[in-house]
């Protein structure tokens, strides 16, 4: 309860927050307030906004509401960024568990293939990836996870480094745990905590991702995109505008949001360390 006063202290995570927050009901409520097909046909083709209330943003080239698209694009981005960082976060914790636990050859194997994924740009890694399996849901929070899970592996194997010499860890091994039990019901879930706080860089990331595969047409082609509205709106750029200019302020601000709410967690936990 103290740490949730700390977070909404600070202005960043106050804004961080009520943006997510923004996006969550627009993710719940798309299938309420907009049900059915959100890419059928609603109205005659590029609609200005503001000029049918029953339409509020207008419609796409196909006569396509914008606004049910918006919100079903939130359902699509919010479950991408949460599931691409839980993979990401899963992986690099046990890579950089295992390789900070076990030492020696096992912890050079895996730090070379660490920086084997490193040195590829992320972006370019998921495109190759999608490119090849083929677009879907599925397949792009693969290739997202697929380039995100070095940063928390390596924060991981720090953590594991400096707590697997601590007393509770030996009087462990002293009453016949096994490694493995040691290393993932001892000596993880205290290590935790650091690789936890690189998640709202990876949501934020793999949304980035996520709206840039689809804007090359890499998105899963059944569903309902923010990059893919802003790439159909590219069509129409001169005459029509705001068929990307919606998206793409949805996108900034969803981005933004992801990071203040990071940021203000991270101020929230300094203080509680400051103070201990």
């Amino acid at each position: 309860m103290n740490r949730l006063r700390r977070f909404f202290r600070t202005p960043e995570a106050i804004a961080g927050a009520n943006t997510l927050a923004l996006l969550i009901v627009m993710a719940l409520a798309a299938p309420l307030l907009f049900p059915g097909d959100p890419q059928a046909i609603a109205g005659p083709a590029l609609l200005p906004p503001f000029q049918d209330w029953s339409l509020p943003l207008g419609t796409d080239r196909l006569g396509r509401d914008v606004l049910a698209e918006l919100f079903h694009g939130a359902r699509t981005s919010l479950a991408v960024g949460l599931a691409a960082a839980a993979a990401a976060l899963l992986i690099g914790a046990v890579v950089g568990t295992l390789a900070g636990f076990a030492g020696g050859l096992i912890d050079e194997a895996l730090m070379r293939i660490t920086d084997a994924f490193q040195t590829v740009p992320s972006f370019l890694l998921a495109l190759a990836f999608v490119s090849i399996v083929g677009p879907s849901l599925g397949v792009v929070v693969a290739a997202i996870a697929l380039g995100a899970w070095t940063g928390p592996a390596r924060v991981a194997r720090a953590e594991v480094l400096s707590i697997r010499e601590r007393d509770y860890v030996a009087g462990a091994r002293v009453i016949g745990m096994q490694p493995m039990e040691i290393a993932f019901r001892e000596v993880l879930p205290n290590a935790l905590p650091p690789v936890l706080a690189l998640s709202s860089v990876i949501v934020a990331a793999a949304i980035l991702t996520e709206a840039a595969l689809s804007f090359l047409g890499l998105g899963d082609p059944n569903r309902v995109t923010w990059g893919g509205m802003i790439a159909e709106g590219r069509a129409v750029l001169r005459t029509a505008p705001f068929l990307s200019i919606v998206p793409g302020i949805a996108l900034v601000l969803t981005v933004l949001g992801v990071y203040l709410a990071g940021e203000g967690v991270v101020e929230s936990s300094a203080v509680r360390r400051s103070l201990s």
